[in-house]
């Protein structure tokens, strides 16, 4: 009888154990099943001065394993041959207005792998940086803002915060500020975006003009830091932008009009400068987004302007990082490529152009730890372009395949990966 019991409970044991095996997955087969190589890659590493030419970069579980030479390692795939082709950081767009999925995907299908938001309705860029954080491989990831700080917020921001309808009469004081800068903090944005100065793209509004006093700049970034976030402030003209980087923000979005003192100011304190000069070339453009003869003649004399204080910012050593300030749509051609050969028209190098729309973009929008550059360890963003972006930064618009946390999400070449 007790041989009978023993027996009984010998296979019980045995056959919880079996399932739980079974439910284990096996290390190696992980391994092999989310893996990926990438060989004879002409990489440009998005830190590097020099490329790095004919390299082997293995993928495993999204992230970077190794970056070397030679053959595939055993086990690992499967494997793109990329003679011939280049392989850059995924693109850091570090100003977009993304407000749904669709436009978010043609984002990184454009090689913009992350981008950072800079005003969107009822935070839809939290809710897309989550869709990416667990998984979803056809969502960039976003460096969320949710509503910009403004002295008349959105319509819809009032459908989110009924508590703050009484700042529907106007957004003034230190304390109305403070608010708005809370209510950003409860929903979990990464970073706080503050209009310093009105609008350039809407005919009734001077870029030139500011908006908030002293006392409210500096109360935005202060109740900002006491969280750990920090402040980007849009600002064309050079009032407003110069009392921002006094207040202490991070970056100057724009910055058309600013001044030689400005810009020294901000040099000596480190913000970074965001010139989207593509939205100043497509505001000029007939055929372009802003189908209005007063906003097309406000950015054809805007345009010479932009450039020539980017220009006078790169030489000054001031950190330039590539954004497009557009939302995606469907109707809009414009993308962060096309903001580096810009970068490049002011006087960058190619690979200067590069590194400000991967790794400086990256270190910005405060992602670079993780992602903007092709090291050991980090993020699998990656973009291939056909022909060398260093000999012509035309090129870079040429991108035939994107990679999104290891997960190819385009590809334009002729070869499948083989096993």
């Amino acid at each position: 009888m007790r041989n009978a019991i023993w027996l009984r409970w010998s296979c019980a044991v045995l056959g919880i154990i079996s399932f739980v095996v079974a439910a284990i997955p096996c290390c190696a087969q992980v391994a092999a099943d989310d893996s990926l190589v990438f060989l004879h890659a002409n990489t440009i590493d998005g830190i590097s001065d020099a490329p790095t030419m004919d390299a082997t970069v293995v993928v495993v579980n999204g992230r970077i394993q190794s970056i070397g030479h030679g053959p595939a390692p055993l086990g690992q795939g499967p494997v793109i041959d990329l003679t011939g082709h280049w392989l850059l950081p995924g693109f850091v767009d570090a100003h977009v207005h993304v407000g749904n999925l669709a436009d978010a995907r043609r984002a990184l299908h454009s090689g913009a792998t992350t981008i950072g938001e800079a005003g969107v309705n009822h935070f839809a860029d939290v809710g897309m940086r989550e869709m990416n954080h667990k998984g979803a491989p056809d969502v960039p990831d976003v460096v969320a803002a949710g509503y910009h700080i403004r002295t008349h917020p959105a319509d819809d921001y009032f459908t989110d915060f009924p508590q703050d309808i009484d700042l529907m009469r106007g957004v003034h004081g230190a304390e109305a500020v403070r608010r708005m800068v809370r209510e950003m903090v409860s929903r979990g944005v990464n970073r706080i975006k503050v209009m310093a100065t009105e609008r350039a793209g809407t005919p009734d509004t001077d870029p030139r003009i500011r908006v908030f006093n002293d006392e409210e700049l500096t109360a935005i970034v202060d109740e900002a830091n006491k969280t750990g976030l920090w402040v980007v402030a849009h600002a064309h003209g050079d009032e407003g932008a110069a009392a921002a980087v006094r207040a202490g923000v991070h970056c100057i979005e724009h910055g058309t009009y600013l001044s030689d003192a400005t810009l020294r100011l901000m040099k000596e304190k480190g913000v970074y400068l965001d010139p989207t000069i593509t939205a100043t070339v497509d505001m000029s453009d007939p055929e372009g987004e802003y189908d209005n003869p007063i906003l097309q003649m406000r950015g054809r004399a805007m345009l010479p302007t932009g450039r020539e204080m980017a220009a006078k910012a790169w030489k000054m050593g001031i950190k330039i990082v590539a954004g497009t300030d557009t939302s995606y749509f469907d109707k809009n051609n414009r993308t962060l490529t096309d903001e580096m050969i810009e970068l490049a028209g002011i006087g960058m190098s190619p690979m200067d152009a590069i590194k400000a729309g991967t790794s400086l973009s990256a270190e910005e929008l405060g992602v670079d730890k993780r992602t903007g550059s092709i090291r050991v360890g980090y993020e699998a963003d990656f973009v291939v372009i056909d022909r060398s972006p260093l000999e012509n930064i035309r090129h870079i618009g040429d991108v035939i395949m994107v990679v999104n946390n290891g997960r190819v999400v385009l590809n334009r070449m002729n070869v499948a990966p083989r096993p």
